[in-house]
């Protein structure tokens, strides 16, 4: 069967059902591909950007500082040694809980994995205000994450605000 088709200058176009019927597949698999392409562009943008990078102090001074990168979708923490280095990653959806040990001048974040053999990440001698800092973001991403809100639209800044005053809980320390 053919449908008659008329166009804005009154002319006819014929098209089969089947012509018809591939035009809207077509038409389908674009929207999806454009879809496809936002989608990735939105994880390319959400997984390269550094939200918080927190670097370790001992004293006098820290040669080889082990180095917290915290990601919109996952911490990073590379430990330094004197000739090589660790590098642990963990997604934000993996991570169950989050410590800060205080001792007298620096304090020890401690990442509780889900994915891990050894469960627990650590790292030391952080300033405990960093410390603190660094758990309310990682914990404001969790609750993002649990909740599926994206945060691609948000600046650095405008998200790492946002993820503070989400986190507002006074910690005794």
């Amino acid at each position: 069967m053919e449908t008659k088709i008329y166009d804005q200058k009154g002319s006819v176009n014929v098209v089969s059902e089947k012509q018809k019927i591939q035009q809207e597949e077509t038409k389908a698999v674009n929207k999806q591909k454009r879809a496809e392409v936002r989608a990735v562009a939105k994880l390319v943008k959400k997984s390269n950007r550094i939200l918080v990078s927190i670097s370790s102090h001992r004293f006098p001074f820290d040669p080889f500082p082990d180095i917290l990168n915290i990601e919109e979708g996952r911490i990073t923490i590379i430990n330094r040694h004197i000739f090589s280095s660790e590098v642990h990653s963990v997604d934000i959806k993996d991570i169950s809980n989050i410590f800060i040990n205080t001792v007298v001048f620096f304090s020890q974040l401690v990442i509780i994995s889900k994915t891990f053999e050894e469960n627990e990440i650590k790292i030391a001698n952080l300033r405990t205000k960093e410390a603190v800092f660094a758990r309310r973001i990682i914990e404001g991403l969790r609750i993002f994450e649990n909740k599926q809100i994206d945060t691609s639209g948000y600046t650095v800044k405008e998200l790492v605000a946002k993820l503070k005053e989400l986190s507002t809980t006074e910690i005794v320390t």
